[in-house]
C-alpha cells in the first residue's frame, strides 16, 4: 500500500515533495542570516540577538577553535543547556567540519567516560556548574581541551551581577591548574582573520551524534548528517507553515533531536526567533507565552499536562499560537481534549497535534494534518517520508488495518549507529525496491488512508497467561477515564498467570484517590478490554517517573514489582 501514498490526500496546503539545498548546517543559517539580518534570532533571559549578530559570533567562535587546533571530523562534546553558547558553537563546529557530540548535562561522570570514549572527541564544552563531572574522567579520554562558560556569559551586565548574586556565586569554578580548561570569555575575546573558505564538511557526511533516549540498555550513537537535519528542518516549516519572523519556546533540550532539530534548527534556517529556555518550570514558560507570543510550543506530554495545571497559563490570551506540537511519547487523548479546549476559551484555533519519531530519523517522521485529528492515530508520513507496516522479521507489508512493525524512508534516515554495524545493519536495511529503510522496532498498523496508528514498542510485551498484552493499549483506555490524567501499566508477578498487569494513574484530582475510585477504574477497564488485559491493581501517585527527555519511565516501576 505505501507505494499509492494513500496519505498525500491529506497534505492539504503541505507539499508533498521539497527542493533541499546541498548544503552544511551552517550554510543554511548563514543563509538565513544574509536574507533576514535584523530579525531577532534567539531571545534568552531578556537577551536577544540579531541573525547578523548571532552569524558573527558564530564565525568568531569558529575561528577562534581553528586556531586551537580544532579540524575536520573532530568530536566536541557539547554538554549545555538551551543557551546561546550552545546554540553558537554548534553551528561553529559544524562550519569547521567538525561533529556535534550532544550529551545531557546532567550525565554522571561514567556517562560521560562513556560519552567521550564512544566519540573519540579531543575537544568537550560545559557549563562551570557541570565541569566537575568532566574532571574525574578527562585523565582517560582523548580531551585535549575542555571549553568552560557560564550562563552569565550569555547576559547583560546587569542581569549577570543579578544572576551571580542568585546563582553563580554558589558554583564551584574549575581549578586554575588544570590547563586544560579554555573559558569561554578568552576564546570570544580572541580576534582572528576571517577564512572565507567553503567548510571542509560534505553536507552527507557525519555531522552530529545523539544518543538514544531509550528506558533500558546502554545508549547507541546515532550518526546523523547536516541534510539530515536540514531535510527535517524544512518539513517540518511547511506543517505550520513557519514564516519568518515567527517564535518559538525552545523548551526542549539540544541534547535531544526534537530540541535540536525542530525548536531550534528549523526555525533558525527559516528565519525564525527560538526563545531558549534552559530549565523548564510551568510557572516560566506560561510567563513566557504570555511575554514573547509565540507562534509555536512543542513538548512531550508531560510539559502539556503541567502547562493546564498551572494558573497563569489558564488566563493568558493564546491567540498568537499556530500549532503546538506533542510528541516523545504517546498523547493521552485527554491531555489533547483539555489542551485544544484552553486554547479556544483563552481566544486562539489552534490545536495540539500529535507526531512520532525516533533520533535514527532525527525526530518527528510522522505527525496530524491540521483539522484532520483521529483517536487513537498518531497522523501520517510528512513531505518526502515514507512509511509501511511489514509483518516482523520480514520486509512483507501487512493489508490495512493489520499491526506490524512500522518502517520509514526518507531523506531523514540516519547514517547509522556509531562503532556498531550490526546494530546498523539490523536496523537500516535494503527492502526488495531498493530503498533505505529504517525498522523501527515499533508495532503499528496503518488504515486505507494512511493514517498510522501505534501500538506498543517490540520489547515491551506483557505476557498474562500466556496471552501477549499491550501495556499502551490499556493505558490509552485509562486515559480515557474522565479522572485520569495520565497512567502507566506494567507487569508483576502472579503465580497464576505468570504475570498480572498493574497500572500506576496520576488523577486530575488527587483528592479522589480512595479504594471506592481504584474499583471504578478497573471495572472502566472491563468494560473496553478482554480480561487478559484489565489490570489487577490500580496505584494512585501524584506524579510518574520520567527520563530525562521527559518521557515516562516504565522501566523504574517495572523494577518495583508488585510492591
Amino acid at each position: 500500500m505505501y507505494e499509492t501514498m494513500p496519505w498525500l490526500k491529506h497534505y492539504g496546503a503541505v507539499p508533498q515533495s521539497i527542493a533541499y539545498p546541498h548544503k552544511t548546517m551552517y550554510e543554511m543559517v548563514r543563509d538565513a542570516a544574509t536574507e533576514h539580518p535584523q530579525k531577532t534570532a534567539y531571545e534568552f533571559l531578556g537577551t536577544r540577538s540579531t541573525y547578523a549578530q548571532l552569524l558573527a559570533d558564530i564565525d568568531r567562535t569558529a575561528e577562534a577553535l581553528a586556531a586551537r587546533g580544532l579540524a575536520k571530523s573532530d568530536a566536541v562534546t557539547i554538554c549545555l543547556p538551551n543557551c546561546p553558547q550552545a546554540v553558537i558553537v554548534f553551528y561553529a563546529v559544524n562550519k569547521l567540519g567538525a561533529i556535534g557530540n550532544m550529551i545531557h548535562p546532567l550525565s554522571a561522570p561514567t556517562e560521560i567516560a562513556f560519552y567521550l570514549r564512544e566519540s573519540g572527541s579531543v575537544w568537550a564544552v560545559t557549563l562551570d556548574a557541570f565541569y566537575r563531572s568532566f574532571a574525574p574522567v578527562l585523565d582517560g579520554s582523548r580531551v585535549r581541551s575542555v571549553l568552560v562558560t557560564s550562563i552569565g556569559d550569555a547576559l547583560s551586565p546587569l542581569k549577570r551581577l543579578a544572576f551571580f548574586v542568585k546563582s553563580g556565586r554558589k558554583i564551584a569554578k574549575p581549578p586554575k591548574t588544570d590547563a586544560r580548561i579554555v573559558w569561554w570569555k578568552e576564546l570570544d575575546a580572541e580576534r582572528r582573520e576571517p577564512s572565507h573558505g567553503r567548510t571542509p564538511l560534505d553536507p552527507d557526511e557525519c555531522a552530529v551524534i545523539l544518543y538514544s533516549g531509550g528506558t533500558t540498555g546502554t545508549p547507541k550513537g546515532i550518526m546523523l548528517s547536516s541534510m539530515n537535519f536540514n531535510c527535517l528542518g524544512m518539513q517540518i516549516a511547511v506543517q505550520g507553515p513557519m514564516v519568518p519572523g515567527d517564535a518559538i519556546l525552545s523548551i526542549l533540550p539540544v541534547f535531544h533531536g526534537f530540541g535540536l532539530g525542530v525548536c531550534v534548527h528549523a526555525f533558525l534556517i527559516g528565519g525564525g526567533t527560538c526563545v531558549l529556555v534552559p530549565r523548564f518550570t510551568s510557572e516560566s514558560v506560561a510567563r513566557l507565552v504570555k511575554k514573547m507570543r509565540p507562534q509555536y510550543l512543542a513538548g512531550v506530554p508531560t510539559l502539556y499536562e503541567a502547562l493546564l495545571r498551572d494558573k497563569t497559563m489558564n488566563r493568558i490570551d493564546l491567540s498568537c499560537l499556530k500549532s503546538a506540537y506533542a510528541g516523545g511519547d504517546k498523547l493521552p487523548q485527554g491531555i489533547k481534549e483539555r489542551f485544544d479546549r484552553l486554547i479556544a476559551s483563552r481566544g486562539g484555533s489552534a490545536e495540539l497535534l500529535e507526531g512520532y519519531g525516533l533520533t535514527e530519523s532525527v525526530t518527528a517522521c510522522i505527525a496530524t494534518p491540521k483539522g484532520d485529528y483521529r483517536p487513537g492515530s498518531i497522523g501520517i508520513p510528512i513531505s518526502d517520508m515514507t512509511a509501511k507496516v511489514v509483518a516482523p522479521g520480514t520486509t512483507d507489508e501487512t493489508p490495512p488495518g493489520a499491526d506490524g512493525e512500522l518502517c520509514v524512508a526518507g531523506p531523514t534516515v540516519m547514517l547509522g549507529y556509531l562503532n556498531s554495524p550490526e546494530a546498523t545493519a539490523q536496523t537500516i536495511r535494503i527492502h526488495p525496491d531498493g530503498r533505505r529503510w529504517l525498522h523501527t522496532g515499533d508495532i503499528c498498523s496503518m488504515d486505507d488512508d494512511g493514517f498510522v496508528y501505534f501500538r506498543l514498542r517490540m520489547k515491551r510485551i506483557i505476557k498474562v497467561s500466556g496471552v501477549s498484552v499491550s501495556p499502551v493499549a490499556v493505558e490509552e483506555v485509562l486515559d480515557r477515564h474522565p479522572d485520569v490524567s495520565m497512567s502507566c501499566v506494567v507487569g508483576i508477578p502472579d503465580p497464576y498467570k505468570m504475570q498480572a498487569l498493574k497500572a500506576f494513574i496520576v488523577l486530575k484530582d488527587p483528592g479522589k484517590a480512595c479504594p471506592e475510585k481504584e474499583r471504578e477504574i478497573i471495572e472502566h477497564c472491563r468494560k473496553h478490554l478482554i480480561r487478559w488485559s484489565v489490570p489487577e491493581r490500580v496505584e494512585f501517585r501524584e506524579s510518574l517517573p520520567m527520563t530525562r527527555i521527559g518521557k515516562v519511565a516504565f522501566s523504574e516501576l517495572e523494577k518495583e514489582g508488585g510492591g
